[in-house]
């Protein structure tokens, strides 16, 4: 008797079968490791390897789970993956199809906002230099907020106590649960864009836990506060614990009464000023009235008040006497400056030529050039020359010369 042959199978028979076991075996389960070969595709899916001390594990989670996920996986995290196991048979590949993720240590919440806080401070968002001041008297208050929350209510209290003729614009959105974030971003834009004349934003909720305060904590919020053009008080009821928003805002107020009582001074405050202001004003116009009041007395007691032409009489005789001193001082001047001129004539006189030539000498010039002579050996018969007296001058001819 023959033995059957065995049966062939495919690859892909062998894969599937494989696949369909381990899912069924491994339908869903947690597995805990360090996180390396992190890769983030651009179509949003993210791999990468979960490994401990014995081995290694491929891990995939796809967009839609990993855009749900409230922290970024790192390289080195340590890390708990929720979700199945399978192959993926084009690659025979043994992999982990993750669904969730939790940092392990501290929660993915935690891990988030201390990820998203490195980033925006190491971008310049917390940066005190670009902060813009908040109006000392408001007059038209922005409050985005939740119209059902004590925030609201809190806020309104206070602003009507201290200042009841503040004009108030309330932005209503959600402040928890998912989209909240959008809406109250989306509200800071809406504001900036419809009205911004408005004077100041109180952008924040009542307290809770961290995940209930966590659309204070998205990227969102943080940057269309960072983008406001109307200065933001984040009011975010928590004493201790700062938001992303807090660190954002042009101003941290911890809780939404607080944000009122910054935004506004109270009004006896105000008005208990403006009465300092005023007693001070009119003892400085008293005092002032009263200095006026002895200087006008010493003024009326002076010699110069009871007799005032007096002095001009002993101007105008001041006068002459300068008039007679500046004439007398000019003519003086004016007989030296001609002795001078005099003295300083005769000097130029004696030094001129023709004081010279009138003492019987003559000047020799050698023509055509009128070359000026001194030597007789300079000329030669037939050389006709140009003597100069002290009357008149003439034309000669040499005919000999004696040297």
């Amino acid at each position: 008797m023959t033995d059957s042959p065995a049966r062939i199978f495919t690859v892909s028979e062998i894969l599937r079968g494989a696949k369909a076991s381990l899912e069924a075996m491994y339908p869903e389960l947690w597995v805990e490791g360090e996180i390396s070969n992190l890769n983030c595709h651009s179509s949003g899916h993210c791999y990468f390897s979960l490994k401990d001390a014995g081995g290694a594990l491929s891990v995939v989670i796809f967009r839609d789970d990993f855009r749900r996920l409230r922290f970024r996986p790192e390289n080195g995290l340590q890390a708990v993956i929720h979700g199945r196991l399978t192959i993926y048979p084009p690659q025979g590949r043994f992999q982990m199809v993750a669904s969730a993720m939790e940092p392990q240590g501290k929660g993915g919440l935690q891990l988030a906002y201390e990820q998203l806080k490195a980033r925006l401070e190491k971008e310049g968002l917390f940066e005190g230099g670009r902060k813009k001041p908040i109006p000392a008297f408001p007059q038209w208050i922005g409050i985005v907020t939740s119209l059902d929350g004590a925030a609201l209510h809190d806020i309104l209290s206070v602003l009507n106590r201290r200042f009841g003729t503040l004009r108030v614009l309330i932005y209503p959105t959600r402040v928890q649960g998912d989209g909240s974030a959008a809406e109250v971003a989306q509200a800071i834009r809406h504001l900036n864009a419809a009205y911004p004349e408005l004077d100041v934003l109180l952008v924040g909720r009542g307290g809770g836990s961290l995940e209930d305060l966590w659309a204070f904590n998205e990227e969102a919020v943080a940057r269309a506060i960072f983008s406001s053009r109307i200065p933001v008080i984040s009011c975010v009821g928590h004493e201790t614990d700062f938001t992303i928003a807090d660190f954002v805002a042009d101003l941290r107020a911890p809780t939404p009464s607080a944000a009122a009582e910054l935004v506004v001074g109270a009004k006896k405050d105000l008005l208990e000023r403006l009465g300092s202001l005023r007693a001070r004003l009119e003892g400085s116009v008293e005092a002032c009235l009263n200095g006026l009041a002895e200087r006008t007395q010493r003024a009326d007691q002076s010699p110069a008040l009871r007799r005032p032409l007096a002095r001009i009489e002993e101007g105008l005789q001041h006068v002459d006497s300068l008039r007679e001193k500046l004439t007398q001082t000019l003519s003086n001047r004016a007989a030296h400056w001609d002795k001078d001129l005099r003295h300083l004539f005769e000097k130029l006189h004696l030094l001129s030529p023709l004081a010279t030539l009138s003492r019987g000498y003559a000047i020799v010039r050698k023509l055509p050039e009128r070359v000026l002579l001194k030597n007789a050996a300079d000329l030669a018969p037939r050389d006709r020359v140009e003597i100069e007296f002290s009357q008149g001058r003439v034309h000669a001819q040499i005919e000999r010369t004696h040297v």
